[in-house]
């Protein structure tokens, strides 16, 4: 597995690519560097409602080196360009204590990034939906550990 990509290397190239149909066809390649998620967690529980693509997000509890808990995920999606916003987003999230999670704005994110003008509605409603899934997931996680 090749080492985890920043936010801020993907803000970096972001900025670089002034043109939307290069910003897209890097956020295209960015879906193909998601680790590959198994057939058995394509699964109703793992899928995202609210998305007009087919979207999975499949959570693995751990903990990090001070022993605290992590959110990991895997991501999959039937459209290139929702693999990339899966890529943008687990870049955000995985890997994570739920604290963090949830001290993070993915969608203001996204939005620096200038998606918000660049998206279809219904996948932006599809993009808060996954945001939504794994703060819920970090909100559980807390709420189960206290």
């Amino acid at each position: 597995m090749q080492a985890a990509m920043t936010i801020d290397e993907i803000r970096d190239n972001f900025e670089l690519l002034e043109e939307w149909d290069d910003r897209y066809r890097y956020v295209i390649e960015l879906g193909r560097t998601l680790e590959p998620m198994p057939d058995a967690e394509h699964s109703a529980e793992n899928k995202v409602n609210g998305c007009t693509s087919q979207v999975w997000l499949s959570r693995r509890i751990d903990r990090d080196a001070e022993g605290r808990i992590v959110l990991r995920y895997l991501g999959d999606s039937d459209a290139h360009i929702v693999r990339g916003l899966i890529a943008i987003l687990l870049t955000l999230y995985g890997n994570h204590t739920p604290q963090q999670i949830l001290a993070t704005d993915a969608l203001a994110v996204f939005d620096e990034l200038g998606f918000r003008e660049h998206l279809t509605p219904q996948r932006s409603n599809g993009l808060r939906a996954m945001v939504e899934r794994i703060r819920n997931d970090a909100r559980e996680n807390l709420a189960t550990a206290s």
